[in-house]
């Protein structure tokens, strides 16, 4: 097994069978964490990139079987921000000293192509780098965000499983969700995935097979986050409780895809107290708090035990600014554009003579 980390860690490439032989071994967590930070800090360094996430409409018109916001769920109470409550809240946000600002949505229609225009060109205004979160759209509306000054787009796929996809997300096409993801990599965009780990009827086969998947189209950021189930969907019932092995999955990722960004995401700290902590150690370098105010922070309900839900984004800032420091890291001042393999290690290159 230490064999096979070597590998990872040097060559950056391993089999469907060896990403399974690794995620079945529990005695090499350990040297697999530590691997995946070595090349955490070779390649994206020690700065953590904090990413401002504005939470602005819980409605959605799909009805993914894991997913709070999903449309047949009638004891959510749903909300939609206005243009101009979001760009107030970008702006505080900035003041903050936020370099990034991630705007997510169920897909709610109301959202039309003219006012997501309008409040991406008021955002950019201010100087931020912008990433979007809100689902499935055509190609032309992708291209009309990306004229209007969007850099970022996170589209997860959550399972690389076709049947398994389209049995989680019914009236969905696994085909199109790939579609879409290569629209917006022929577009420039920096692209984002990502996938939820213990989903029911996963194995780490097909888990094995997320991971080749954002290998193969070389993701920008890849979001790692455990399967919760949440009690007002239809897998209520499911077995949660999925962190040792989303924090595994997260690892290997970062050892086959050393320069992409990686963030610790809130639903790991769901799970455990210091769960965005050990992620960072084991090869993450983004957190993304949550800088929308008032009641709509716990609103958006995709799972159940959301953490910092009574928060207030100021405080949020202060208080992950003191656990990146805790483990010696620090936060990022720059916007946290993914740098190229090839410029990184010319440059590593370049300080060992």
């Amino acid at each position: 097994m230490n064999a096979l980390i070597h590998k990872a860690e040097t060559k950056h490439q391993l089999t469907r069978e060896e990403i399974v032989q690794l995620l079945s071994d529990a005695t090499i967590d350990e040297e697999l964490f530590a691997a995946a930070n070595r090349v955490r800090e070779c390649y994206v360094g020690d700065e953590v990139h904090l990413r401002g996430l504005i939470e602005f409409s819980n409605y959605c018109q799909q009805n993914c079987l894991y997913c709070g916001l999903r449309r047949e769920n009638k004891t959510i109470t749903r909300y939609r921000l206005t243009p101009d409550e979001i760009v107030d809240f970008a702006q505080k946000a900035a003041s903050y000293g936020y370099k990034t600002i991630v705007l997510q949505s169920g897909e709610d229609p109301y959202f039309t192509l003219e006012r997501m225009q309008e409040i991406i060109r008021r955002i950019k205004e201010l100087g931020v780098a912008v990433t979007l979160s809100i689902g499935e759209k055509t190609l032309e509306e992708y291209r009309a965000y990306r004229e209007a000054g969007a850099d970022r787009y996170l589209l997860r796929i959550e399972t690389t499983n076709r049947k398994l996809y389209q049995d989680l997300d019914p009236g969905m096409s696994w085909e199109n969700r790939v579609q879409c993801l290569k629209i917006l990599r022929d577009q420039g965009w920096e692209v984002g995935t990502g996938s939820m780990v213990g989903l029911p009827g996963q194995s780490l086969e097909t888990i094995a097979d997320d991971i080749l998947f954002f290998q193969e189209i070389d993701a920008d950021m890849i979001g790692i986050g455990p399967f919760i189930p949440n009690p007002q969907t239809p897998l209520a019932a499911s077995q949660g409780d999925n962190f040792p092995l989303s924090r595994k999955v997260l690892a290997i990722t970062r050892l086959l895809l050393p320069d992409s960004n990686i963030p610790a995401t809130t639903a790991m700290e769901a799970l455990n107290p210091e769960g965005r902590i050990l992620a960072l150690m084991s090869g993450a370098n983004v957190v993304m708090p949550n800088v929308t105010e008032g009641d709509y922070r716990g609103l958006y309900v995709l799972y159940p035990g959301k953490i910092c839900i009574n928060d207030t984004p100021g405080h949020c800032r202060s208080c992950i600014t003191g656990k990146i420091e805790s483990i010696g890291r620090s936060v990022s001042t720059g916007h946290g554009f993914r740098k190229s393999r090839k410029q990184i290690e010319t440059k590593n290159a370049m300080k060992q003579e």
